[in-house]
């Protein structure tokens, strides 16, 4: 971290990966749906896993939301469970484009494996988006930190994604009550790495750039965002990433969260 003269008094946490598992919980999901089909096919669920992601990221790429899922932080499983709710255009464009999507991404899986069953593809659709939407596992040390960390300093969310989406995921977790202020690009139209999305945490927080610390485990939205507006960063490498040359450099870099307040409270 930078010179401990430099007060911290605000922390602003990423949600996905940072203090919430997102893919380990897409990945249980579809496991589970995955089930149904080994026992009405004997196919493998892992298999059918792959299958799913492979030809849902496909049909994402090339499907006509793109651009705005990108903008505002939407991924390509996000959408085989969200229901978009909200009276923004493009959502309404989202929500009408989802059944298609989903229905095509099940049964191109399904097919990768061999089965021609619309009728199963159309169950396992139903089945994952209810399954994810109840499935929230908050990481060990998540609580504890943040409950630790509430004592000294400002805490905010900050976190891309659609409202319904990461609302139902911020509900799931019990981890609202730690924040003063909860961020998300979907109800602003932008989202990390945008520098507007920082200024309005630092504006909510009321403190400066350089009184604030940005955790995140995205190194081009999270590190390289919050880096552009100024803010210091502590980058959450949960999985032994390689930093490269072309990313940007965190400040500290980190595994878990468990050493964030003696970090933190050291920097004040």
């Amino acid at each position: 971290m930078p010179h401990p003269q430099m007060k911290v008094r605000a922390v602003i946490f990423d949600l996905d990966e940072t203090l919430i598992e997102e893919e380990a919980s897409n990945d249980a999901s579809a496991l589970a749906a995955g089930e149904i089909a080994r026992v009405r096919y004997g196919v493998d669920s892992a298999a059918l896993l792959t299958a799913l992601r492979k030809r849902s990221r496909e049909l994402f790429l090339a499907g006509p939301m793109i651009d705005y899922c990108r903008d505002i932080g939407i991924s390509t499983r996000e959408a085989l469970w969200g229901t978009f709710s909200g009276d923004d255009s493009s959502l309404a464009q989202l929500r009408e484009w989802m059944p298609t999507y989903r229905l095509q991404s099940w049964m191109g899986a399904l097919s990768e494996l061999g089965i021609d069953d619309r009728v199963l593809a159309a169950e396992l659709v139903e089945f994952f988006a209810a399954d994810r939407s109840r499935r929230h596992v908050v990481f060990a040390e998540s609580e504890q930190v943040l409950h630790d960390l509430k004592k000294n300093f400002g805490l905010a969310l900050l976190t891309n994604g659609a409202p319904d989406i990461q609302g139902t995921k911020i509900d799931g977790s019990n981890l609202a009550g730690f924040f003063g202020t909860i961020i998300i690009s979907g109800d602003h139209g932008f989202g990390k790495p945008d520098s507007r999305i920082f200024q309005l945490a630092l504006k909510r927080l009321k403190v400066a750039a350089h009184e604030a610390v940005m955790i995140g485990d995205s190194l081009n939205r999270d590190i390289a965002g919050a880096r552009a507006a100024g803010l210091r960063t502590i980058w959450i490498n949960r999985y032994n990433r390689t930093l490269s040359s072309s990313h940007p450099i965190p400040d500290l870099e980190l595994t878990n969260l468990r050493d964030l307040p003696t970090i933190l409270t050291a920097a004040d």
